[in-house]
């Protein structure tokens, strides 16, 4: 996190730049990637305010705070903005993976309306002569064929089967009765 000084009427000394530096850098948690903070310093008649934005691409989190000269010093304004900041940090945060949420479900439900609007249809056929073979020929067929199932008339019992790979690299064959 870069943090830029702005001052008026106002000489903030290195140790509350250093103490600014560490309470800031809590804030990196929130943000992915390099983000800066203004640090505005002011000192008018009887016054002393601190003020912190960061701008978010088009969004702008700021907290500004006051005190009395005498009173409440730069680094008490530090402790009491800071806690203002982070609650719009997380806000902001909310907002937006909410707004994110609701487009992926938007996207969601326009592409389960478009799978809706797909009607399940026969597009292919395709016949074959069934050869007679045994099991270990149909195993071999399929491997060759490289699909997920294979179709053969089994030698053995004179009736249609079929033979698939199974999830767990052995095969099942399905047989049917006609």
């Amino acid at each position: 996190m870069r943090i830029d000084y702005q001052t008026k009427n106002y000489k903030p000394k290195d140790t509350l730049k250093d103490v600014i530096e560490k309470k800031v850098q809590r804030l990196d948690k929130y943000f992915d990637d390099d983000v800066t903070i203004k640090v505005a310093m002011r000192e008018s008649n009887d016054r002393e305010k601190m003020e912190l934005t960061i701008f978010l691409g088009g969004a702008v989190l700021r907290s500004e705070v006051s005190g009395k000269r005498g009173g409440e010093t730069m680094y008490d304004l530090i402790d009491l903005a800071l806690p203002k900041l982070e609650r719009q940090i997380v806000k902001h945060h909310k907002i937006l993976t909410s707004k994110s949420k609701k487009v992926r479900q938007r996207s969601l439900a326009e592409t389960i309306k478009e799978e809706e609007k797909k009607t399940n249809e026969i597009v292919r056929t395709k016949s074959f002569d069934l050869e007679p073979m045994d099991e270990i020929e149909a195993m071999a067929e399929l491997e060759m064929v490289g699909h997920s199932f294979f179709v053969f008339l089994n030698k053995t019992s004179g009736k249609v089967n079929v033979i698939y790979k199974r999830n767990d690299g052995n095969y099942g064959i399905i047989e049917a009765n006609v």
